[in-house]
């Protein structure tokens, strides 16, 4: 199965640092093959015959043991990044890809979170909630938005990591097949 791994919050503003040779190395101790990053904040492509539950579990214990690094992780199969992608809201390409983002949930949050979420009154950004992902378009940028990781966290109570939709795309890519 091909994978890919997601981690929250590293390599960003100088904190939280992990370089991605040392992230392959310890993805290939725990026996992942074919281990590839794709840019510096965190994402990892590779293949492996365990559930995803039991790998973000594993690499999260792996680099907090090798790196001292307390991340979470989220995991997502070639099969669900392809999903989520054809299941995003705008229901045409962004006019901007790299103010579309996706924010990978650690779980489905709790209907009424993600009902409180959806309503929220966010103009001109939007936000919108999927099962295990939130999409959130922001006009004016990642640097100038609320939504960010931590208010998407707070107001869906689970952990989430984002990725533009340029990134998305080549994660998709890069796990199909």
């Amino acid at each position: 199965m091909r994978y890919a791994a997601l981690l929250r919050g590293v390599n960003v503003g100088g904190r939280n640092k992990i370089a991605m040779a040392e992230l392959r190395r310890i993805l290939a101790d725990l026996g992942c093959g074919d281990v590839v990053t794709l840019l510096q904040s965190g994402n990892a492509i590779f293949t492996s015959k365990l559930p995803a539950a039991t790998l973000e579990a594993d690499i999260s214990a792996a680099i907090e043991a090798e790196a001292g690094l307390s991340v979470a992780v989220m995991v997502r199969t070639g099969a669900e990044l392809a999903r989520a992608t054809a299941a995003h809201p705008l229901g045409r390409e962004p006019d901007n890809p790299a103010r579309y983002f996706v924010a990978f949930l650690a779980a489905a949050p709790e209907r009424a979170a993600a009902d409180r979420f959806a309503a929220l009154e966010l103009e001109p950004e939007q936000a919108w909630v999927g099962d295990r992902e939130a999409y959130l378009w922001c006009p004016n940028g990642a640097a100038d938005t609320r939504l960010t990781g931590a208010f998407v966290e707070k107001q869906l109570g689970v952990a989430a990591t984002a990725r533009n939709w340029n990134t998305v795309g080549k994660l998709a890519a890069l796990t199909a097949g």
